[in-house]
């Protein structure tokens, strides 16, 4: 890889390039270096572009990861990952994609995962998005996330859009049964003219499953956010969902929960709130020796932390 593909994996995977365990990296469209290990299988699939991930059952711990770049542009990439983790398995995955578009076409990268926990597993799953180029080409990202957790297994996902997408439509789709439970948290932030759309859907169907969705997203200069949560308790279960968000300028931000009971110990939370940055926070900050944009920038980092 030069130095441009490096720079792209550090953006995305917290300042490193290289990796200890499994690993698949994927660039422009295509698979170009894997690891396995004696938990965890990789194998490319026949019949669609992308690969099926396979963790053995009472795997203690280990940490796999499957990141995605794209340098060239005018192309639309999609691949179709599976994870298929055993029983009481103990899994971190580390993704996301990185895109460098220095010309006029557009680049995109549609990754659609889907992952399926047996009884007691334990899935901790990373994903950061980024897009960066001088080109007038788009940089647009739209993954979709599928998830089935059987009795007793356990998820933890944490999604981040870093800066630099101009277009992405995020999609979670999640089925979850008897005692399990399901954390995600999302961060976005937009800018210019760029455009995010979210979808969380969730079906507690299982006794005793339980879910909590946070999004913390801004939204500065023209940009568009769009986030809709749709949770069913199908069962006694438990959901609470949180939507906060700042805007600035003339950014929007719009957020539609919708929640459905099924059952009558079904008990399900939808908390919304959306300003702009607190007059007072400013003061407090510009009275340390910032500048406004100074104080601003500070806190939309604290925010989005």
């Amino acid at each position: 890889m030069d130095k441009i593909e490096e720079d792209l994996l550090k953006e995305i995977l917290d300042g490193t390039s290289s990796f200890k365990g499994a690993y698949n990296i994927r660039k422009n469209g295509k698979g170009i270096d894997r690891r396995v290990t004696e938990n965890v299988n990789i194998v490319t699939k026949q019949e669609l572009s992308g690969i099926n991930i396979y963790v053995k059952e009472n795997t203690p711990f280990e940490i796999i990861h499957i990141p995605v770049i794209l340098t060239q542009s005018g192309l639309h990439d999609i691949v179709y990952n599976d994870f298929y983790i055993g029983k009481n398995a103990n899994i971190t995955i580390i993704a996301g994609c990185g895109i460098h578009n220095d010309h006029h076409e557009n680049s995109q990268h549609d990754g659609i995962h889907r992952f399926f926990l047996e009884e007691g597993a334990k899935v901790r799953y990373i994903e950061k998005h980024y897009g960066e180029g001088t080109g007038a080409g788009k940089k647009v990202l739209n993954p979709i996330t599928e998830i089935t957790l059987k009795d007793g297994a356990s998820m933890e996902m944490e999604t981040v859009q870093i800066k630099g997408v101009d277009s992405t439509i995020r999609t979670t789709l999640a089925t979850l049964y008897d005692n399990t439970n399901l954390v995600i948290g999302e961060k976005i932030m937009t800018h210019g003219n760029q455009i995010a759309e979210t979808s969380f859907e969730v079906n507690l169907n299982g006794e005793n499953a339980s879910t909590h969705v946070t999004s913390r997203s801004v939204a500065i200069e023209n940009s568009k956010q769009k986030f809709s949560s749709k949770i069913f308790g199908n069962n006694k279960c438990f959901a609470h969902v949180e939507c906060d968000a700042i805007i600035k300028d003339n950014g929007t931000v719009q957020a539609i929960p919708e929640i459905t009971a099924n059952n009558v110990e079904a008990n399900l939370i939808h908390e919304a709130a959306i300003g702009k940055i607190a007059g007072e926070q400013l003061i407090k900050l510009m009275t340390l020796g910032l500048n406004e944009k100074q104080a601003e920038e500070e806190i939309i980092k604290g925010f989005l932390k």
